[in-house]
C-alpha cells in the first residue's frame, strides 16, 4: 500500500537539498508533500527525537545468492538491509556461480523486494582473473559497476581493460585492494593477540601496493575507480592525494574499520577475523581524519554474512568477514558524530549522495513529489548489540553485547513502508 501519513516535529536531514531542520514531513500517495498541505486522515507518527533522511544506500554487501542459503539469501540479506535503514544496496558477484552473466544479473535486478539491489558483476570471467567478462553485454543489461571483490584483479593489462571498458558505459570499477603474493598467507595486522597465538601477519604493504597501482591506471584510463573497505592510513594518504589532483577515484570507510584496531582483538575469536583485517590504532586515526576530510567520501559495510558454526572454531579456522548492515548506523553514528564531531549533514551524505554519485545516479533526497525512499532513525533508543535477534541469517559481528546510541525504526522505498512501524 501507498502510504499516507504525517510525522510531526521530525529532523528531516536532506544533503541534495541543503536542508537540516525540524519541522512536519507529510506523504501522501507516497509522495512527499509541500510543508502546509492538507493533512487530514494522515496516520501520524510522533518524530520528536527522530531524524529523517532519504533511505541509506550500501554500495557494498554480499547476499550469498546463489550459492550458500545457510549463510544468507536475498530474501534474508535485504530484510537485515531495511532493518538496518538501507533502501539500495550494491550487491558483490562472488556467489556460485560467480556473477559474469545476464542471467545471473536479472536474477538480482527483477526480484520484487523492499530494497532495490544494484548488482556489480565481475570484471573477469569467473572471478578466476585470466580473462574479462563480457563487459559490453552486462554493462548493457543493467551491472551497476564491475568488481571480483573478494579477490583483487591483479593482472594490470585486465584492469586496464575492464576501466577502458567501464568508462565508455560510464560505471565504476570497484577493486579489493589486496596484491595476493604480498599478502601471503597473513590474516591479521600486527597486534598482541597475532603475537600470542602466532597467526601470520598480513603486511600493510599488501594494500599498498594495490591502491599505488589502481590510482596510476585510473590516471592512465580516465575511470571512476573506487577502492573498496581500506584499512591503512598510508592508503587513506594516497587516496587523498589523487583526488587533490582530480583523479576520479573514491574510496569508502567501512563500520569496522573506523571502529576497531588489531589491538581491540580480544582473544581467539573468529568474528574478528575479515579482509583486509582490523588495521593498527594509527590506521583507525587515519580513516576516521579520511573520512571528516572527506578524502573517504563513502561508507559501506561489506556485509559479509557466514553461517554461525563457521565462525565459531577460532579465527584461524574461521572464513574472512562479518556482517554489518543491522550495525552500521549505531556504529557510525558513534564513531563519526559522537565520537569525532562529524556534521550530520555530512555523516547522512555518506550514506546517500555520495555512494549514489559514485554509481552515476541521481541524488537521494527529500524533494517534494518524488515517491518516498527515506529512513527513520531514533535518536534517543540506545540498544545493545544481540545477534540472534538480527534479520541476517548469519551472527558473524565483532560488536556483539555493544550498546549503540541509535537505531533505525522504519524505512519506505517507493512510497511503500518495509512495515516495521
Amino acid at each position: 500500500m501507498m502510504e499516507n501519513l504525517l510525522i510531526e516535529q521530525v529532523r528531516v536531514v536532506d544533503p541534495a537539498n541543503g536542508r537540516d531542520e525540524i519541522c512536519d514531513f507529510v506523504v501522501r500517495d507516497g509522495r512527499m508533500q509541500d510543508p502546509g498541505c492538507d493533512v487530514s486522515g494522515l496516520r501520524r507518527i510522533d518524530g520528536r527525537g527522530k531524524l529523517l533522511a532519504p533511505g541509506f544506500w550500501d554500495v557494498h554487501v554480499h547476499f550469498r545468492d546463489p550459492g550458500n542459503p545457510a549463510a544468507e539469501t536475498m530474501q534474508t540479506g535485504v530484510a537485515a538491509a531495511a532493518a538496518g535503514g538501507f533502501t539500495h544496496v550494491v550487491t558483490m558477484p562472488n556467489t556460485v556461480p560467480a556473477g559474469d552473466s545476464v542471467e545471473w544479473l536479472r536474477n538480482q535486478i527483477d526480484a520484487d523486494l523492499p530494497v532495490r539491489i544494484h548488482p556489480s558483476c565481475c570484471a573477469t570471467r569467473g572471478r578466476l582473473g585470466k580473462e574479462l567478462a563480457d563487459l559490453d553485454t552486462l554493462a548493457l543489461a543493467g551491472a551497476a559497476a564491475f568488481t571480483d571483490d573478494g579477490a583483487m584483479v591483479a593482472d594490470d593489462g585486465l584492469m586496464r581493460g575492464a576501466m577502458v571498458i567501464a568508462k565508455a558505459h560510464r560505471l565504476p570499477v570497484m577493486d579489493h585492494a589486496v596484491v595476493p603474493s604480498i599478502a601471503g598467507p597473513g590474516v591479521v595486522r600486527d597486534c598482541p593477540a597475532a603475537r600470542k597465538y602466532g597467526w601470520p601477519v598480513f603486511p600493510a604493504e599488501a594494500e599498498l601496493a594495490a591502491v599505488r597501482r589502481d590510482i596510476r591506471l585510473c590516471e592512465e584510463t580516465g575511470c571512476a575507480t573506487h577502492i573498496q573497505h581500506l584499512s591503512c592510513a598510508g592508503s587513506v594518504a594516497m587516496i587523498r592525494e589523487a583526488r587533490s589532483r582530480g583523479l576520479p577515484v573514491t574510496a569508502e570507510a567501512t563500520p569496522h574499520h573506523m571502529a576497531l584496531a588489531a589491538e581491540d582483538i580480544p582473544d581467539d575469536d573468529g568474528n574478528y577475523r575479515m579482509n583486509p583485517p582490523l588495521g593498527i590504532r594509527d590506521d583507525v586515526r587515519a580513516i576516521r581524519e579520511g573520512v571528516m576530510d572527506g578524502t573517504l567520501s563513502v561508507f559501506a559495510t561489506d556485509h559479509a554474512p557466514h553461517a554461525p558454526e563457521t565462525k565459531s572454531h577460532g579465527f584461524m579456522k574461521a572464513p574472512f568477514g562479518i556482517i554489518g548492515l543491522e550495525t552500521a548506523i549505531g556504529v557510525t553514528w558513534k564513531i563519526m558524530v559522537e565520537t569525532c564531531g562529524m556534521r550530520v549533514m555530512d555523516w547522512v551524505c555518506g550514506w546517500t549522495v555520495a555512494p549514489a554519485k559514485l554509481l552515476g545516479l541521481d541524488a537521494p533526497s527529500l524533494s517534494s513529489g518524488r515517491l518516498a525512499d527515506m529512513v527513520l532513525i531514533d535518536l534517543g533508543h540506545p540498544w545493545v548489540v544481540r545477534p540472534d535477534e538480527f534479520k541476517s541469517k548469519s551472527r558473524n559481528t565483532p560488536f556483539a553485547g555493544r550498546q549503540l546510541p541509535v537505531k533505525p525504526i522504519n524505512t519506505w522505498l517507493a512510497g511503500k513502508s518495509n512495515g516495521c512501524l
